[in-house]
């Protein structure tokens, strides 16, 4: 065991040399005056590489190596209340090639991004019963196998001076549908939440899967965009990360969004509306192919045709200083809703606020608060009461019992320090009501640092 055995700093290995190699590569690293290696106002932690690395950006290269590190302790209550932290990470190695400066290809760009992640999860190890496990993790960059992944290999182009926009490759749903930031650390929080609900149809970052998104603009401000993307569970898989071929596929999702990006007010805003199909067979949570309860009958479970949700997600400034637009207050909420017959979700609500530049002496500082529900689908639910009466077992306590899971609450307040342009350390607090949904698991609270770096 090399990749999770811990040291005494509860660090991953792969971290700890990390943080022991870049100063020294830094170092040996030439620097620019503009640009010097850790200067605060460097969007890289290297610098300017003697200014090739502008150059090279105004050629149409642009390589990027980021770092983001999650920890994460129980302070109090979960399933297991034996206070510990957990250590999670993962290192983004990106070029984006500008194919109009490079081969003259106008309105063309392309990417490549490979992903590695390491470490474990307090959520799993402290906070969820491990029968049921959790819902939302309290270390949202950990997951989806850690390992190596090719997470986005595509090429855009545009039309019709930039009306029509046209991607295809290897890229997450995430990517372009139902997009959302991701500087919270609590994973209802952060990033595509279809993907959170839907996992083993909607694949989020870091896995990839073949894919063709098109959008138009119908104004400036606002667009319709269509995908669709290969649905192929092999892509989960922690020895396929960069697998290829088509083997395993069971189908395809289509998701389609209206996406309005307006100013109130002269303030930026984003509204987004989507719903997305599944035409892979999906089992029922609760029926056989009879009607009746398969945890009762001792039958299979139907199985089902299709799959399919909505979404909803809004963000929008509301307030701004006036010697800096980019600071002030914002606003966010997310929801989605899915289909009662195959998920085990069937909504989940979101809202929240973020506060950019709360003091004049920290201008680039973000002060954020949010809260979600995440609610168990009553069918779901149903079917583990009758399992547990098919199998004679009415004991919490039981180790053969299946916890019934309802509503999960979640809650986080971060600060986001603004240390340099390349680097933000985000400590925060979370609350984890009725952790995966079982009332009988204590509430828990989560002490936690996020680690955002671009090298």
């Amino acid at each position: 065991m090399t990749r999770q055995r811990y040291l005494s700093l509860n660090l991953p290995r792969p971290t700890l040399l990390a943080l022991t190699l870049y100063p020294m590569l830094a170092a040996l690293t030439p620097s620019a005056a503009a640009h010097d290696a850790f200067d605060s106002q460097s969007p890289w932690m290297l610098g300017d590489w003697n200014g090739s690395r502008s150059q090279l950006l105004e050629k149409g290269y642009d390589f990027t190596l980021g770092y983001t590190g999650e920890v994460g302790a129980n302070l109090q209550g979960g399933y297991d209340h034996d206070r510990s932290a957990r250590y999670s990470d993962q290192f983004t190695l990106g070029s984006h090639f500008d194919l109009a400066k490079i081969a003259g290809w106008a309105d063309t760009d392309a990417q490549l991004t490979i992903t590695e992640r390491s470490g474990r999860n307090i959520s799993n190890d402290r906070i969820n019963d491990p029968r049921v496990g959790g819902f939302t993790s309290a270390q949202e960059v950990w997951g989806r196998g850690q390992t190596w992944r090719l997470t986005q290999m595509w090429v855009r182009q545009k039309y019709f001076e930039g009306a029509l926009d046209v991607k295809v490759g290897r890229f997450g749903e995430g990517e372009d549908f139902n997009s959302f930031p991701c500087d919270f650390q609590n994973l209802a929080f952060c990033g595509s939440q279809v993907g959170n609900w839907v996992g083993g149809i909607w694949y989020n970052w870091p896995v990839s899967q073949w894919a063709l998104r098109v959008k138009y603009h119908l104004t400036p401000e606002l667009f319709v965009q269509v995908g669709a993307f290969e649905q192929n569970p092999s892509n989960l898989e922690t020895g396929n990360g960069f697998k290829l071929s088509g083997s395993g596929t069971q189908g395809a999702l289509i998701p389609v969004e209206l996406v309005w990006k307006p100013k109130v007010n002269g303030l930026e805003g984003e509204y987004r509306a989507g719903y997305y199909y599944s035409n892979a067979r999906a089992q029922d949570v609760l029926d056989d192919s009879h009607g009746q309860p398969a945890a009762s009958s001792g039958n299979a479970y139907r199985s089902r045709a299709s799959k399919h949700g909505v979404w909803l997600g809004v963000q929008q400034q509301v307030s701004a200083k006036a010697s800096d637009a980019s600071r002030g207050l914002s606003l966010f909420a997310n929801a989605t809703a899915h289909d009662k017959k195959t998920n085990v979700i069937d909504h989940y609500l979101q809202a929240g606020l973020v506060y950019r530049g709360p003091f004049d002496a920290r201008p680039k500082d973000d002060l954020g608060f949010a809260v979600a529900q995440v609610h168990v689908n009553p069918a779901f639910r149903k079917n583990a009461r009758l399992a547990n009466e098919a199998a004679g077992l009415n004991d919490y306590a039981d180790p053969a019992f299946l916890p019934v899971q309802d509503t999960e609450y979640s809650a986080e307040l971060n600060y986001g320090v603004h240390v340099a342009n390349w680097l933000t350390v985000r400590p925060n607090l979370q609350y984890i009501r009725h952790p995966g949904g079982v009332s009988q698991v204590d509430d828990a609270l989560v002490a936690g640092v996020k680690i955002q770096s671009s090298f």
